[in-house]
């Protein structure tokens, strides 16, 4: 019997892949709607377990939140929540319906309601395309189009952080510890550098993997490994 792969371990509670809760300031989601649609900047907080800064707003009704911080915003702004589409400015929250062909947005709602999903990366943001009838196609970071229902709330601007990655890790443990804080395994070995035991492309006179590494979609979690129900290999 073989020892249990990573993904397999991965699946568990209560290990070292699990992303730590206590890193995280708290929630950032979107208030549902109330008679505060107002609030000010108090301050810029560093999250650990995010790549963007926070910034703690406080509501009219003296009720404070956490939000993301876009690019440009300072302690003593003021943020809105708002359907006005006369309101476009950084760090305010409207429908995607409202907001201008062509405006930066992030920490998109995927249904309305559901307090923002997407685009929340540091130094991240999507682009408005187009409105059709109750619908806005916008465009992802990864540059995919995607619709979502003109209802669904978006912050405009770019989220805080950028640049980040522009600075070399220099060390193998500044990288191993910057992916220990989110629960993510470093460094990743591969198969067919393990003993048999430990993983199914393991083993060997030389490094290979001396099977086919398609495997389908339905089999053991021990042998899922390689190309997963791929539907074609090779060169085209």
């Amino acid at each position: 019997m073989g020892l249990r792969l990573i993904q397999q371990r991965r699946g568990r509670q209560n290990t070292k892949f699990n992303a730590p809760s206590h890193r995280y300031r708290g929630k950032i989601k979107y208030t549902k709607k109330t008679k505060s649609n107002e609030g000010i900047v108090e301050d810029l907080i560093h999250d650990p377990g995010r790549t963007a800064p926070l910034a703690s707003v406080k509501l009219m009704d003296n009720k404070k939140i956490l939000t993301l911080a876009p690019e440009g915003i300072k302690i003593g702004d003021k943020i809105k929540f708002t359907d006005d589409k006369n309101q476009i400015a950084i760090g305010n929250v409207l429908p995607v319906g409202m907001i201008l062909e062509g405006a930066p947005v992030y920490n998109i709602e995927k249904s309305p309601g559901d307090g923002g999903k997407l685009v929340r990366a540091g130094g991240s943001n999507a682009t408005v395309v187009s409105h059709e009838k109750g619908k806005t196609v916008i465009q992802l970071p990864s540059g995919r189009f995607k619709t979502f229902d003109s209802n669904c709330r978006a912050t405009i601007g770019i989220v805080a952080g950028g640049g980040r990655k522009d600075k070399p890790f220099l060390k193998a443990g500044n990288k191993y510890h910057a992916y220990r804080n989110r629960g993510k395994q470093y460094p990743i070995v591969r198969g067919v550098a393990m003993v048999a035991a430990a993983h199914p492309h393991g083993g060997g006179g030389h490094q290979h993997v001396g099977k086919p590494s398609t495997v389908k979609r339905g089999t053991s979690p021990g042998r899922k490994v390689g190309s997963i129900a791929a539907k074609r290999t090779g060169r085209k």
